[in-house]
C-alpha cells in the first residue's frame, strides 16, 4: 500500500507560513498551534502548523494531507510540543486505529473543512461511517495527552 500524501501548493506554503507566524507570535488562527516534534533521523526540532481537535473529552491531531513528514516523525518520537506564542504544551501521542477514526474525521471536517476540506476529495462531515472508514488509512490521527 502506498501512503497517501498531498503535496502542498505554493498557496498552501504561503498560508502555512502565515498561520505559523501568527501562532508563533501568540495570535493563533481559530485555535491553531505550531507542532514541534523531533526529526526521526536528525533529532532536530521540526515545526508545522496544526489544528488540534477535541472530541468527547480527548484531543487529537489529524493529518489532512496524509502521511506527511510530521506524522512519520511523531510516530517515531511518540511525543512533541504544541506551541502558541510563549505557551508550550508537551504531550505524548499514540496513533489511532483506522476503525475508530470516523467520528474523529467527521468532527475534524465539521471544524476545519473551510481550510482542509479539499484534501478529503469528496468526503465531508455528512459522509457515512463506511465512506470515512474507506478513506481512514490515508489520514493519520494521533491521540495526544499531556506529558
Amino acid at each position: 500500500m502506498s501512503e497517501r500524501f498531498v503535496t502542498p501548493t505554493g498557496m498552501d506554503a504561503v498560508f502555512n507560513r502565515a498561520v505559523g507566524f501568527l501562532t508563533r507570535i501568540g495570535l493563533p488562527l481559530a485555535g491553531s498551534r505550531v507542532l514541534a516534534v523531533r526529526g526521526r533521523s536528525s533529532g532536530e526540532w521540526r515545526t508545522t502548523p496544526v489544528n488540534p481537535l477535541r472530541v468527547g473529552g480527548a484531543r487529537y491531531l489529524v493529518a489532512p494531507r496524509g502521511h506527511a513528514q510530521w506524522t512519520k516523525n511523531l510516530r517515531a518520537a511518540g511525543a512533541g510540543e504544541l506551541r502558541a506564542g510563549r505557551r508550550v504544551e508537551r504531550f505524548t501521542a499514540v496513533e489511532v486505529a483506522d476503525a475508530v477514526k470516523p467520528p474523529i474525521l467527521r468532527a475534524y471536517l465539521t471544524a476545519w473543512a473551510w481550510e482542509v476540506g479539499r484534501f478529503f476529495e469528496g468526503i465531508d462531515a455528512h459522509s457515512s461511517d463506511e465512506e470515512l472508514l474507506q478513506v481512514a488509512p490515508g489520514f493519520p490521527v494521533f491521540l495526544i495527552e499531556p506529558a
